[in-house]
C-alpha cells in the first residue's frame, strides 16, 4: 500500500514538473511582439510656402533675416490606430479563442530589420545611435541628427515581452499634440523611446494611446518619427511590429 502511494505521488509530481515546464516554455513563446499586417496607407507631404515679395529702388541698400520652416529630409513620420484582436493560438496559428479588443495599451515599434531579438531588449546606446546616423548618411552636426533629435531621457516605464524598461532610463521625445511641442515629461502623450536588441538593431517605440489627441487635432492610438537616407530617393524600408496587451 505504502509503495502503491509513493508510486502515485512520484507519478504526480512528474505530471505536475511536466505542466510547469509547458507553462514556462509557451510563456517565453507567447510574450513578444509580434508582425503587424498595414491595413490603410497614406501618404501626404506639406506643399512650400509661397515666395515673399520685395521691392527696393536703385542705389539702396538692404540688409534681411529671413526665417522660414523647411521640410527635412532626415526624418518621416508614421501616424495612426492600432485594430485587432487578442488571441490563443497554437503553433499554426489556430486559434481556440479570441477576444476583439476593447481597449488598446502597449507598444508600437518601428525599425529597420525584419528579424530582431526580442528575447533581451534594452535602450539603445550612444554607439548604436551614432551606428544608425551613419548608416542613414545623417551628419552629427545636423541639427535634426537622431543623437540631437533623442536628447532627453523622460518617459514612463513599461515591459517589452518580458524586459522591463525603466520609468527615464532611455533616449526618448514625445511628439507634438495639437501642432505644440509637449514639455517633457512621463505623463506626456504619445512618447517614443530609443530601444536595441542583442544584435545592435535600433527600435523606434512608441507607447500605445487610447484614441489620444495628436498632432492635428484628430484621435491618434500612436504616432512617431522615424530616421530617413536624405540621399535616398527611393526611400528606407522599416517592418512595423507591435504588442498588445
Amino acid at each position: 500500500m505504502i509503495k502503491q502511494t509513493t508510486s502515485r505521488i512520484k507519478k504526480n509530481n512528474t505530471l505536475l514538473l511536466y505542466l510547469l515546464l509547458i507553462l514556462i516554455i509557451s510563456s517565453s513563446i507567447i510574450a513578444q511582439p509580434t508582425g503587424v499586417d498595414i491595413t490603410y496607407n497614406e501618404t501626404e507631404t506639406t506643399t512650400p510656402t509661397p515666395s515673399a515679395e520685395l521691392t527696393t529702388a536703385g542705389g539702396t541698400f538692404t540688409t534681411l533675416v529671413l526665417s522660414g520652416t523647411f521640410q527635412t529630409p532626415r526624418w518621416k513620420a508614421y501616424v495612426g490606430n492600432v485594430t485587432g484582436r487578442l488571441a490563443l493560438s497554437d503553433a499554426a496559428r489556430r486559434t481556440i479563442y479570441d477576444w476583439d479588443l476593447t481597449t488598446t495599451s502597449g507598444q508600437v515599434y518601428v525599425t529597420r530589420n525584419n528579424s530582431i531579438s526580442w528575447d533581451t531588449i534594452s535602450c539603445a546606446t550612444q554607439q548604436t545611435i551614432l551606428d544608425e546616423q551613419t548608416h542613414l548618411n545623417i551628419s552629427e552636426a545636423s541639427a535634426d541628427s537622431i543623437n540631437r533629435t533623442f536628447n532627453e531621457t523622460i518617459h514612463r516605464s513599461f515591459m517589452v515581452g518580458f524586459s522591463v524598461i525603466p520609468q527615464s532610463s532611455c533616449r526618448a521625445i514625445a511628439t507634438y499634440v495639437e501642432d505644440t511641442k509637449q514639455a517633457p515629461s512621463v505623463d506626456a502623450t504619445f512618447q517614443e523611446i530609443l530601444l536595441q536588441d542583442t544584435n545592435n538593431n535600433l527600435i523606434f517605440t512608441t507607447l500605445v494611446e487610447q484614441g489620444e489627441t495628436g498632432y492635428d487635432s484628430n484621435p491618434y492610438d500612436f504616432q512617431l518619427i522615424v530616421p530617413e537616407n536624405p540621399g535616398s530617393s527611393e526611400g528606407t524600408t522599416y517592418y512595423f511590429y507591435a504588442e498588445i496587451y
